[in-house]
């Protein structure tokens, strides 16, 4: 099999209209509609540029399919505070509580009240 000649190769796409820039990258990211992300590390990435066409990314490395990370409601720790003094709890216990309830203070405070006998008590 005949190999190009690398300068034959740049003159002959030059003459087409073809520009090829070398982009020094050094991780690729590319999130999918799953959630997902397709991680590419030690890439050589490279943008072919034609007249007329968009531009083409030409990406080669070593591959990695991350799956995508549940998170979870942001909890403020002043939600924390209110929580642990309504219910009469510890603050890691209200944390917990607020994590999961989905970040909901009166439904944590209403799970604490109930676990300690409280609910509906006066």
């Amino acid at each position: 099999m005949m190999g190009f000649n690398p300068r034959d190769l740049r003159r002959a796409m030059k003459r087409m209209g073809i520009k090829l820039e070398e982009v020094n990258a050094v991780r690729v990211l590319i999130e999918l509609d799953d959630g997902s992300r397709l991680v590419v590390s030690n890439p050589q990435v490279s943008i072919m540029r034609m007249k007329g066409q968009p531009p083409m990314i030409y990406v080669v490395g070593d591959i990695v399919k991350e799956e995508p990370v549940e998170e979870g409601p942001e909890i403020s720790d002043e939600d924390v505070a209110l929580v642990a003094e309504q219910a009469g709890v510890s603050v890691e216990e209200a944390r917990k509580a607020l994590e999961e309830a989905g970040g909901d203070i009166a439904e944590a405070i209403l799970r604490l009240q109930e676990d300690r006998g409280m609910g509906g008590q006066t």
